[in-house]
This record gives structure tokens, C-alpha cells and sequence, in this order.
């Protein structure tokens, strides 16, 4: 776009023209609308089609009875990435399950990334496996998720990027 005043959010006119293109105002347009996400700290690092990676530092208030990260707030981290991956192609898609094993504690302190990566889609439905590591890569827990596509579109009125999805 020329003009910086377009944004593909906005219209269907300025309906994105690529895959990348789309992924990126589907993640605005969600990122806009959760407050879950954000109420949490975590940090949009990158999304493209089928794939996110997000930080989330671990707070004082995040940390448990043994002082480490309670496993809610990693699968709340892991899900988020999950959710932007699966959507990224304007898409309503929803989780159907998910499973986290934990490895290792996370402490206060600590800033978690969930690099998630789509494994499988199929119809409806796909696979995305969520690997959240400590800034140093020791890895603490894996995540999959498996999700079921809806009716709409994250960004109503956007025309599909053609796609094999």
C-alpha cells in the first residue's frame, strides 16, 4: 500500500493480497480484541501463515506454592500462540483439545516464548504442537493443540487468500 492511511482491517478494497499479508492484519485485528492475551503481559514476536511465536514474562503474581510458574499461565501462553497460528488465515478457528506436558519449572523472572507450529490441516480441522522455552531455549513444556474451523471469517468481509487450507 502507498497510502498510510490504508488499512486492510478497514475495507475489502484493501483486502490483502498475500498470504503474509493477511496473517498480518488477522493478527492486528485479534490482538485488538484480546484482552486475555494482554492482561497477561505476553508480546506478539511474529505470526505468519500457520505459525506464532509470543513472549510472556513470568510475574511475581504468576508463580505458585513452589515458586514457579504455575502451569495455568504456560498453558494460557502456549494457547495464545496456538490461537494466532490456527486464525492466521482469517479463518474462525477454535481449539477442539489440547494437551501441555510440563518439563521443567519456569520461575519468576523468567521470559517464556511458545513458538507455535502447524503440523497437519485437513478439512476442519488441524494439529499445532507449542513449544515454550526459557530465553536461554531450555525447553519447559509442549503443548498440542488441535483445532476445528468455524463458520466467519476473524476479519468479516475479507476475501480467502487462495490457499490449499
Amino acid at each position: 500500500m502507498t497510502d498510510s492511511t490504508d488499512s486492510p482491517t478497514n475495507s475489502t478494497a484493501n483486502c490483502p493480497t498475500d498470504p503474509q499479508a493477511l496473517a498480518d492484519a488477522v493478527t492486528q485485528a485479534m490482538w485488538s480484541r484480546d484482552r486475555a492475551s494482554q492482561g497477561l503481559g505476553i508480546q506478539i514476536l511474529s505470526v505468519k501463515p500457520g505459525y506464532a511465536l509470543m513472549r510472556m514474562p513470568v510475574r511475581g503474581d504468576m508463580v505458585n506454592g513452589h515458586h514457579t510458574c504455575h502451569g495455568g499461565f504456560m498453558f494460557a501462553l502456549a494457547d495464545s500462540a496456538f490461537a494466532f497460528a490456527c486464525n492466521s488465515y482469517n479463518q474462525n478457528t477454535v481449539a477442539s483439545a489440547c494437551h501441555i506436558d510440563f518439563l521443567a519449572p519456569a520461575r519468576e523472572g523468567d521470559v517464556l516464548e511458545a513458538e507455535a507450529v502447524e503440523r497437519s490441516v485437513s478439512g476442519r480441522t488441524g494439529v499445532y504442537d507449542i513449544t515454550l522455552r526459557t530465553r536461554s531455549g531450555k525447553a519447559v513444556a509442549l503443548f498440542r493443540g488441535k483445532s476445528y474451523r468455524i463458520k466467519g471469517e476473524v476479519i468479516a468481509g475479507l476475501e480467502q487468500v487462495a490457499s490449499s487450507h
